[in-house]
């Protein structure tokens, strides 16, 4: 494979929506929500995507899921994920997203490898099924083109390195009318351990060639975006883990991409307070201060990597229950510690170990084709409100 020779890139355009600067926030379970997106949003431009949802819960309505898809009045575009197994489920979810007014860009998601989704042929597990993820983003395309809504496929490698899907599923994705395709460089085996396969990335690009690509996978700085973009030619980058417990990342990627050196580089006092802003909006979006303050406890971790901040402080900060409590904690903190450099960067997120066999439906990799007990069970999924 041989690099691309320049570093310039354009705006990332997904159908008729542009960003300046080619970066999407990947979907995250429990991290995505309008609050998180909020304040990534606050620091630079892109496509900040919702938490994965289930396209039966949002067509029964469940209240969890009308949550989940709330977005601020000034939240645009708005990037909806959207999970589902069955062709006939996924359309009217986005039927729905039209006829309401939902989303201005809904994505779909073929790329999760928890074994929950996985056993039920979902996820990262789908496109073995040739067919039925044709006939999916069909569908989804279909509908979504009646209010000139663009729809994005994200998946992974395949199920193992034996069970490769990528490239069939990218070319299948163009052909079906998807404004962009992006791809985890790993499978689902791997799950998020060992490293992403931007060589996969590449030959991927080459493959797509009339929309965008993106790649996922192993970008933790805005260096690491320029370098992937350079070495497999994408059209931009989609960022997950790496921007948990710093969402100034965003502010990084927006000045690498437009050719400025500056990083952010926060001392303590600076995380402390986007911490806090973190927390107030989580409270503000659950509409409940105790189960915004729950929510914050998981991001502690995330945001002192690297600072000199006690295990028994954490411990407490993992407790906070009121803003008060948290406001109380931060202000014994040592707020004059500059930025630890190396020990706050890199790797962030649960990695996980390999999976020596991913969890699949009965027969699920006897053949290609959707047949027998996995059509069943796929039918059976159009009953079921969980859906994932």
């Amino acid at each position: 494979m041989s690099a691309p020779t320049s570093t310039a890139v354009r705006p990332l355009r997904i159908g008729p929506l542009v960003s300046a600067t080619p970066v999407v926030l990947a979907p995250m379970a429990g991290i995505t929500n309008a609050a998180y997106r909020q304040l990534c949003r606050e620091q630079g431009e892109g496509f900040y995507v919702s938490e994965m949802i289930t396209s039966r819960a949002l067509v029964e309505r469940t209240p969890e899921t009308m949550k989940l898809i709330s977005f601020t009045p000034d939240e645009r575009p708005r990037s909806l994920q959207l999970y589902g197994v069955d062709p006939v489920t996924v359309s009217k979810a986005v039927e729905m997203v039209v006829a309401e007014d939902l989303a201005d860009h809904v994505d779909l998601n073929f790329g999760c490898p928890v074994p929950k989704v996985t056993r039920k042929g979902g996820g990262s597990a789908l496109p073995w099924k040739a067919d039925l993820f044709r006939q999916i983003v069909r569908g989804a395309v279909t509908e979504a083109a009646k209010g000139g809504i663009p729809v994005t496929v994200k998946m992974r490698k395949g199920i193992d390195d034996d069970h490769l899907t990528y490239l069939q599923a990218g070319r299948t994705a163009e052909q079906e009318g998807v404004a962009a395709v992006a791809l985890h460089g790993r499978t689902a085996s791997q799950h998020y351990s060992g490293h992403a396969d931007w060589d996969a990335i590449a030959r991927l690009r080459e493959t797509v060639t009339s929309i965008p690509v993106l790649g996922n996978g192993d970008v933790w700085s805005a260096e690491d975006a320029l370098d992937m973009v350079q070495r497999t030619g994408v059209d931009g980058v989609v960022v997950g883990r790496g921007c948990l417990g710093r969402p100034w990342l965003f502010a990084d990627l927006e000045a690498g991409f437009a050719g400025r050196p500056d990083r952010v580089r926060p001392g303590l006092r600076q995380v402390t307070a986007v911490l806090r802003r973190h927390a107030e909006l989580l409270v503000a979006f659950h509409e409940d201060e105790l189960r915004g303050c729950r929510d914050i406890r998981k991001h502690i971790s995330w945001y002192f990597k690297g600072y000199a901040v006690g295990g028994d402080m954490r411990a407490r900060l993992g407790l906070v229950d009121t803003l008060e409590a948290l406001d109380e904690l931060i202000a014994d903190l040592d707020l004059d510690q500059p930025y630890p450099g190396a020990a706050a960067e890199g790797s962030r997120g649960r990695a996980g170990s390999p999976q020596a066999r991913v969890a699949l439906p009965e027969g699920w990799l006897d053949s290609q084709e959707l047949t027998g007990a996995a059509a069943e069970m796929i039918r059976a999924a159009e009953l079921s409100v969980s859906g994932g």
